[in-house]
């Protein structure tokens, strides 16, 4: 089985992050560690996050998947904007602590002008000073779309930034299903071939986590346009295949998809129908 939520919104506190997440009927999820688009955080209250770890414990569920502000560039050309990166990584790693064991998921960066192997290096450069082998938090690099001059649209590329971190326990993958198909990826026709080319670049074992999200582009638009489950090019019957292949079970998938909670509360149900039909 796969562990299956969505992202949450953190307004309430965190321990209301785990009783809205029982009430959809998932058993993982995610939520920004920040402000998305803003870079702004909430104060953390170490009494909710302790109420949390209870309840999650008590209830049985999964790793969760923090996620990284969208503004955070650590290879930008700007070198304000990369050190203001630097800065948002640094705090929110001192942050995940309050919950130790979970992931915390961000999309690599786009070297905006650099170049690729440039803005490798410098994604690497700022894993290699941050990421310590006493933290407990592991760090996944987003698959990616591969837009305009995004890092991580390829398996190679995120392959690269990894070689080069020295805390290589500390870091791993989130495999998106939106990202991965619109950077040219067959998850419909070949998922087999497509999981065998993750391990054989970058190996299955640093897969932590999926973003489980259908697409409204073909494969290789590189557009990041993500879509309800069944109701984009992926469709339904491919992302069944992906929820239940061996490959991927006992990782926690986030939904992503354009939903309000009614919409995320059918696809959990759904997704967890899938899960209970195949130990029939």
């Amino acid at each position: 089985m796969i562990y299956i939520g969505c992202h949450l919104s953190v307004t309430d506190r965190y321990k209301a992050m785990g009783e809205t997440m029982s009430r959809f009927g998932g058993n993982t999820f995610a939520w920004f560690t920040r402000n998305p688009r803003g870079g702004k955080t909430k104060p953390v209250i170490p009494e909710d996050v302790e109420a949390l770890k209870a309840y999650l414990q008590q209830e049985c569920f999964g790793t969760l998947v923090a996620h990284g502000s969208y503004t955070m560039n650590l290879c930008s050309a700007k070198e304000e904007t990369r050190a203001n990166g630097r800065d948002m990584l640094r705090q929110d790693l001192e942050r995940m602590e309050l919950l130790p064991g979970n992931f915390y998921n961000f999309h690599p960066g786009a070297h905006t002008g650099l170049g690729t192997e440039a803005g490798i290096s410098l994604i690497a450069d700022a894993l290699y000073e941050l990421l310590t082998p006493d933290m407990t938090t592991t760090v996944l690099l987003e698959t990616m779309a591969g837009k305009g001059s995004e890092i991580g649209g390829t398996f190679e590329e995120l392959r690269e930034i990894i070689d080069r971190v020295e805390c290589k326990e500390k870091i791993g993958v989130c495999f998106d299903t939106c990202h991965t198909w619109d950077a040219g990826y067959d998850l419909v026709g070949d998922v087999d071939g497509v999981l065998q080319h993750i391990d054989d670049v970058i190996g299955l074992g640093k897969l932590k986590a999926g973003h489980f999200n259908d697409s409204k582009n073909d494969c290789g638009s590189h557009k990041d346009r993500h879509e309800k489950l069944g109701q984009g090019y992926l469709g339904m019957e491919a992302m069944k295949r992906i929820a239940l292949h061996p490959a991927l079970q006992g990782l926690p998938f986030i939904l992503e998809t354009p939903n309000d909670d009614e919409g995320y509360i059918d696809e959990i149900r759904t997704v967890r129908s899938w899960m209970e039909e195949q130990t029939l």
